[in-house]
C-alpha cells in the first residue's frame, strides 16, 4: 500500500476510536489488526487511540484506514464494509457529541420530517467542523441538499478514478435514519478531491426513498 504523507490536519482520538470499534463489530479484531498492519499502523493494533478529543490523528492515517479496507476487500467489499462501520459509528457519536444528541428528544421526533432535516444536517456539519480539522459545510437546494468536506480526512492523499468517502455516505445515511425515524435517503458523492476535485461534495435527496 502506498504511504500517504501527513497532512498536518488531524481528528480528535474519540472520533478515531469509535471508528475502530464500530469496525471491530463489523469484521472482527483479528480483522481490524489485518487492516491495521496493511495501513501500516500496527501501533494502533490492541492499542486504539485514547478516549479524548486531543486532535491527534492526522488525516493521513484515517485515511490509510479505509484505503487498507478497499485494498483488502476490493473496490465493491470495501466501500460496502466502510458504509457498515460508518452505520455503527454514528449510533457512538449520537451518545458522545452533544451537538447531535437532540435529535433524540421528544419535542425533535414531534416536527415535520423537512424541519428534522434542516436541524440534523447542520448538527451533524457543525459536530465535524468544531471538533476536528475537517470543514463541512451545507446548503439547501429545491430538492436536495448538498453537504461539502472541504478538508478530507476520508480520501486524504489518495487518488482514484472514482469517489472512494463511502465511510462518509454511511454516516449521512445512518444520521438521515436517526434523524428521519428510520426512513432511508439517497446519498451520492458527486465530487471527490481524490479523483480530481476541490471538494468532497454529497447530494441527499430531500425525499425518502419509500
Amino acid at each position: 500500500m502506498v504511504s500517504i504523507p501527513k497532512s498536518g490536519y488531524c481528528y480528535p482520538n474519540k472520533v478515531t476510536r469509535i471508528d475502530l470499534e464500530a469496525m471491530e463489530d463489523v469484521l472482527g479484531s483479528n480483522g481490524v489488526e489485518a487492516i491495521l498492519n496493511l495501513a501500516g499502523l500496527e501501533e494502533w493494533v490492541d492499542n486504539y487511540p485514547p478516549d479524548n478529543l486531543e486532535r491527534q490523528v492526522d488525516f493521513a492515517d484515517f485515511s490509510a484506514i479505509n484505503g487498507a479496507l478497499e485494498e483488502m476487500y476490493g473496490p465493491r467489499g470495501g466501500r460496502g464494509l466502510a458504509r457498515r462501520s460508518a452505520w455503527a459509528t454514528f449510533a457512538d457519536a449520537l451518545r458522545n457529541f452533544a451537538a447531535l444528541a437532540g435529535v433524540g428528544d421528544l419535542a425533535f421526533k414531534a416536527l415535520p420530517l423537512p424541519a428534522k432535516l434542516r436541524i440534523g444536517l447542520p448538527a451533524l456539519a457543525r459536530v465535524f467542523s468544531q471538533i476536528s480539522d475537517q470543514h463541512t459545510t451545507l446548503e439547501e437546494e429545491e430538492d436536495a441538499f448538498i453537504y461539502t468536506i472541504h478538508r478530507c480526512a476520508i480520501c486524504w492523499g489518495r487518488r482514484s478514478e472514482k469517489p472512494v468517502c463511502y465511510a462518509a455516505i454511511g454516516l449521512l445515511e445512518e444520521s438521515l435514519r436517526r434523524v428521519s425515524g428510520g426512513r432511508s435517503f439517497r446519498v451520492s458523492e458527486t465530487k471527490c478531491i481524490a479523483s480530481g476535485d476541490e471538494v468532497c461534495e454529497f447530494r441527499i435527496d430531500k425525499e425518502p426513498l419509500e
